[in-house]
């Protein structure tokens, strides 16, 4: 039996794989920050609880804390993605052809830089917290660059989702919103 070599990868394959597994980390982000949020849950039901039973669980509200900025963080990539973040279209809207698409350019340029400078120090920020042992002021003692990498794991897949969204327009591939949403939007 003569076995056939299989085909040579196209662009258009390497493409889907690279967009399949963008689209898994933005989902799992999202699904890390969904899982942050039950943190968030249990944490004000633990000191609700405790409160009524009279005890008391210390870094209850500082855990729930934690959790809640890591939702935050871990969603945004994956809120970019949906085109739920608020965007101020109010000039967008009144421009055509290459005046928008000039602008559309330069606003993606200007929010890949923050977001990579954003990225940068949030990353930063969690290894100078590592590196010098630092730990909250609070009772609970807790290492700060443990809720501290929630943020820059959120900020560094902002970032990738951002150079997705550039890459996008660049090519003129980035799906324009309707109108209708980008109101809902606003």
């Amino acid at each position: 039996m003569i076995m056939e070599e299989p085909p040579l990868h196209s662009g258009e394959n390497n493409e889907g794989s690279m967009r399949r597994l963008l689209d898994l980390l933005y989902d799992a982000a999202a699904w890390l920050a969904a899982l942050a949020m039950i943190g968030v849950l249990l944490m004000v039901l633990l000191s609700i609880v405790s409160r009524q039973l009279s005890f008391h669980v210390p870094g209850t509200d500082a855990y729930a804390g934690y959790a809640m900025a890591a939702a935050g963080f871990l969603a945004l990539a994956h809120t970019l993605k949906r085109n739920e973040h608020i965007r101020v279209t109010l000039l967008l809207s009144h421009l055509q052809g290459r005046a928008r698409r000039a602008l559309e350019i330069w606003a993606h340029s200007a929010g890949l830089l923050l977001g990579a400078l954003f990225a940068w120090y949030s990353v930063r920020l969690a290894w100078q917290s590592h590196a010098f042992h630092d730990i909250s002021t609070g009772n609970d003692a807790t290492p700060l660059w443990i809720p501290q990498l929630a943020m820059a794991v959120g900020a560094v897949i902002l970032f990738i989702a951002l150079a997705d969204e550039w890459v996008l327009e660049l090519r003129g591939r980035r799906p324009v919103p309707e109108n209708a949403e980008a109101l809902h939007n606003e």
